[in-house]
């Protein structure tokens, strides 16, 4: 499995990393930058997607972070476009960006990244921090999972698919499907993959044209590629679509809400979202102590529990209800039943990707 080799690898968000790329967030505003002008030495700035996000993450970490070392967390929005406006413009305002790795390798290959000091950790151990999502300039925050959704009422109990293969054959497992579009960052051309033939642990680097060409296979059958995690989530939940790919935590949602609805974790994609500190950053060391503090098994657990995700501290897991696991990415209940995205390798064939992608789809 590839989460146990040697190339650290991974991927995007419970929230969406099209939302960071394409720039929906609100730019920092003014009275902001005054406060931490004025108190700079006694809080960390960090970038997050804000939403019941952070309203979940002041109870568990902002709140007992700022009671144990009286360091204040101003949570900020900013976009990808701004943090690289911030670092080019020699004016970084931020401390800890927390986002999915893409825009953190971007960003590193810029030399806007500090290395994470891990020997200066006292809240984690980082050895237990699992080895794929943990690099010289990030370290993660919370896995979540590319998985395959179906509707229940079209798909009983013994009759599901359980694999890419079984979502590629649309004569024995028929209904209507979706994919991922490329406006996501990634369409799913591992699961194509797979379906293919090709083993988990076999898929880096991508054979781009092998890719596409199972694409073709499958595409008579997709009525939509979704571009945002919502609409994947809607579209299964209002039945217009009866099987494919979606992000574990959307489809999660709407199960809690009662849709019809139930995850294939067989050949599942783990993705990271994960914290990096500015190398420029005006609050090294309290950037640090955040960082610190929010990857230890205590506090993974719990914000794991109520986001639905998975921790990157393995000792959290030990933590975490025994039932919960079933459904918890990166667990051992999980453990070999999926693969974690290389993101550096998106990160480098992105461009050729997307530009095979936009003569295929047209049906080049």
């Amino acid at each position: 499995m590839a989460i146990n080799g040697s190339k650290p690898k991974n991927g995007l968000a419970g929230v969406s990393r099209r939302v960071f790329l394409t720039g929906a967030t609100a730019a920092l505003a003014t009275p902001y930058f005054f406060t931490r002008r004025a108190a700079a030495a006694e809080q960390v700035v960090v970038r997050t997607p804000g939403g019941a996000y952070d309203e979940i993450r002041r109870e568990v970490i902002y709140g007992p972070f700022e009671e144990q070392t009286g360091i204040r967390v101003v949570p900020v929005a900013a976009t990808a476009a701004k943090l690289l406006a911030m670092f080019k413009s020699g004016h970084v305002e931020l401390d800890v960006i927390d986002t999915g790795d893409d825009p953190l390798i971007q960003l590193n290959n810029l030399g806007a990244l500090r290395d994470i000091p891990y020997d200066e950790f006292q809240f984690t151990d980082p050895a237990d921090i699992t080895p794929a999502f943990k690099r010289d300039y990030l370290v993660g925050n919370f896995i979540y999972a590319s998985v395959l959704g179906y509707n229940t009422d079209k798909f009983a109990s013994g009759s599901e698919p359980k694999s890419w293969g079984d979502f590629w054959n649309i004569d024995n497992f028929p209904g209507a499907r979706m994919l991922a579009d490329m406006a996501t960052g990634s369409p799913n051309l591992e699961f194509a993959l797979i379906a293919d033939g090709v083993p988990m642990d076999e898929l880096y680097p991508l054979d781009i044209d092998r890719a596409f060409k199972s694409m073709s296979k499958v595409r008579p059958g997709i009525k939509k590629f979704w571009d945002t995690g919502a609409l994947s989530a809607q579209l299964l939940s209002d039945g217009e679509i009866d099987l494919g790919s979606i992000w574990h935590t959307r489809i999660s949602q709407v199960i809690e809400a009662g849709a019809p609805l139930a995850i294939q974790w067989n050949q599942h994609m783990m993705q990271v979202q994960a914290y990096s500190i500015f190398k420029d950053a005006q609050n090294q060391e309290a950037a640090v102590k955040f960082v610190d503090f929010c990857v230890q098994p205590d506090i993974q657990a719990e914000f794991c529990r109520r986001w639905n995700a998975g921790p990157v501290n393995s000792k959290a897991f030990d933590k975490m209800p025994a039932d919960l696991l079933k459904g918890i990415p990166g667990s051992p209940d999980l453990a070999d039943k999926g693969f974690v995205l290389d993101a550096e390798w998106w990160a480098e064939n992105r461009p050729l990707v997307s530009q095979k992608w936009s003569t295929w789809i047209l049906g080049g």
